[in-house]
């Protein structure tokens, strides 16, 4: 082929899977997971809303975390999602969270949170074949975050519930600003993303990103 005529989509496509392989082999490559909408329930809530406790179906990407067996109907004033995960363990509290598109469906204005940051977030109404329970507050659309292990987080200079860049290297890049980092001793590195943000980028199960330049400080919320 005549160098010339080379296109240069296919240029740089090559050239960032050249720069993706390097930083797999170089253990920098983030794995990027779809974090589809999900409920985490009290023990009360879980009561109330099944008559026990949650029960285990599979092991999620995070220790100690599952999905759980039982579902949930999401019911918002002006629509409805059916069949909700549940994931485990029970929470002290109830934490529904969903993409900007669910919240058009359901009719709510959710805003953009770390997880556990509910004040002033709205309600919604759960269901299940057995019960029913009406939140005041609690749904949220999940801020993109990173759950990091203490060593990776030592070996990166990056400090805990510090605001990062992150590349995709996906179909569609792109660079996602103000991504929370998680550091924890028992944490899996792993990038969560909802759906809105992975259909952006063009996310499929084996593409991944990495932390660029121009960091940010820490943040000062939850």
């Amino acid at each position: 082929m005549n160098p010339q005529t080379i296109d240069a989509s296919l240029v740089h496509t090559i050239v960032a899977g050249v720069v993706a392989m390097i930083d797999r082999m170089n253990g920098r490559a983030i794995p990027v997971e779809l974090s589809a909408r999900h409920i985490h329930l009290s023990a009360e809530h879980a009561n109330q809303l099944f008559g026990s406790d949650l029960t285990f179906d599979r092991p999620l990407s995070q220790p100690g975390q599952f999905l759980c067996k039982e579902r949930v109907r999401l019911i918002g004033p002006k629509g409805i999602l059916d069949n909700v995960a549940i994931l485990g363990p029970s929470r002290n509290r109830t934490q529904v969270e969903i993409s900007l598109t669910d919240a058009r469906t359901l009719g709510v204005r959710a805003p953009i949170r770390n997880s556990g940051n509910l004040p002033g977030t709205p309600g919604i109404i759960l269901a299940s074949h057995q019960g029913l329970v009406g939140l005041d507050e609690g749904v949220i659309v999940a801020a993109r975050h990173i759950h990091m292990p203490s060593d990776y987080a030592q070996q990166q200079g990056i400090k805990d519930r510090q605001l990062v860049r992150v590349r995709m290297d996906c179909e569609r890049p792109l660079i996602l600003e103000d991504v929370l980092v998680r550091v924890a001793d028992d944490f899996r590195l792993a990038m969560h993303i909802d759906f809105d943000e992975g259909n952006a980028c063009g996310w499929e199960p084996d593409k991944s990103g990495h932390i660029i330049a121009g960091q940010r400080e820490q943040s000062h919320g939850y």
